[in-house]
């Protein structure tokens, strides 16, 4: 049998590449299943204050040290200098990309499950996702925004833009008076791209009755969210799901 490495240092070379790699991949799980325990032991809302503070502070550390050996300059928040020094259209640019990442991976996820326990278990698990990143994002564009806990119906239209669905698809806001509006999916790059290749919608409803409801509460608790349409509903063609969001006297 051949020997194998007692150290990191007797790994060879593309071995050591991999475990680089690698080490990137467990720091992204083991980030996860702090914020999974600190949800399921702390509640909801102690578990996103401390996911805050811990980011803001891993970000600065991370990010220095990774600079230091990659040779890049970051700032006191471990922003990288050149991030601050591109051009709008650039970031613009990077932002779609990692959004249209984050969307590849979900349905990864999706397919992975998929395979080996079928659509229903595939649906049921993509749901309870749902079911977390739609506060979860909320919260992360409020503190983007600064937005206050009653900011109502313009502070939804606002937040509504900055998912990363907001970059990555193109969706419209028609107001019906100062107490309601209905917000439309025109165009989904998942929807999209099964109809470009011949296949049904994808049923999303059961994830947009928890995604949608979620989120909008995570922006102002008060607002009220309705299904106008969603797959497997028929829908026109100018939207795929639509949604009004309501604020009660």
């Amino acid at each position: 049998m051949e020997r194998l490495p007692r150290s990191v240092e007797e790994l060879d070379h593309e071995t050591m590449i991999s475990y680089v790699v690698d080490i990137f991949h467990r720091t992204l799980i083991h980030y996860g299943l702090w914020f999974r325990e600190a949800e399921y032991n702390l509640g909801w809302d102690l578990a996103l204050e401390l996911e805050d503070e811990v980011f803001a502070a891993a970000l600065a550390i991370q990010m220095k040290r990774l600079g230091k050996i990659l040779g890049f300059a970051v700032d006191e928040r471990g922003v990288p200098e050149a991030l601050k020094r591109m051009r709008r259209e650039e970031m613009h640019e990077l932002a779609q990309a990692q959004a249209a990442n984050w969307l590849a991976a979900d349905g990864l996820w999706f397919q992975a499950v998929e395979r080996r326990r079928g659509m229903e278990q595939a649906k049921r698990l993509n749901d309870t996702c749902w079911v977390r990143f739609g506060p979860y994002e909320a919260g992360r564009v409020r503190r983007l925004l600064g937005l206050a806990k009653d900011c109502g119906l313009e502070g939804l239209k606002a937040a509504l833009a900055m998912r990363a669905y907001g970059i990555i698809n193109r969706q419209s806001i028609v107001d019906e008076g100062p107490g309601s509006f209905v917000f439309q999916m025109n165009d989904c790059r998942v929807q999209s791209t099964r109809k470009r290749r011949g296949l049904d919608d994808y049923p999303c409803r059961s994830a947009g009755v928890v995604e949608f409801p979620g989120f909008a509460r995570g922006i102002d608790a008060r607002i009220v969210t309705e299904c106008i349409g969603c797959p497997p509903d028929d829908h026109p063609e100018e939207w795929f799901c639509a949604w009004r969001f309501s604020l009660p006297e």
